[in-house]
């Protein structure tokens, strides 16, 4: 089992969104049993939430399941995920200050690092900025990237 683990601040705008959006991919791609999908924040601010309105929305208008609550990003997240999967470059630095501290050496991807023709490197926190749209974009490119990345690197368990 391959998991992934995307990681924004507050757990109720991107990294949900992140996690709603690729766990779709993933069931369209018929890899929900090879790949497992999770979100967490490095603040603990709205532990126990339901994502914002304005990520409601987007999984409204975009059929996108989601059932999850806000959490904070734990040690034992550290050591179970194969792929940590930052927003922005802010908490990209927070977890790999966390490894650190744990002795753990895995790398810290940002979702826009496998995105193709975007103009930026962060995913735009919406909870502050608003276009939420904007931010699903951003985020589709990132995962597309993401589960294209994962197939080629792991063919031998995604060869359906």
């Amino acid at each position: 089992m391959i998991k992934v683990l995307f990681i924004c601040l507050g757990n109720i705008c991107r990294s949900p969104m992140a996690e709603a959006v690729f766990a779709d991919l993933v069931a369209r791609a018929n890899l929900s049993d090879v790949i497992a999908v999770d979100s967490v924040g490095t603040a603990g601010y709205h532990i126990g939430e339901k994502p914002c309105p304005g990520t409601q929305n987007i999984f409204k208008t975009h059929n996108l399941p989601y059932s999850g609550r806000a959490r904070q990003l734990t040690s034992s997240d550290l050591h179970t995920f194969d792929y940590l999967i930052a927003l922005d470059s802010s908490n990209q630095s927070d977890v790999r200050t966390m490894l650190a501290r744990e002795g753990i050496q895995k790398p810290v991807y940002r979702l826009l690092d496998f995105a193709e023709n975007v103009d930026t490197d962060d995913v735009p926190d919406p909870y502050y900025v608003g276009n939420f749209e904007r931010v699903y974009e951003l985020v589709l490119a990132g995962c597309t990237g993401l589960l294209a990345h994962i197939k080629t690197a792991h063919a031998d368990l995604c060869k359906k």
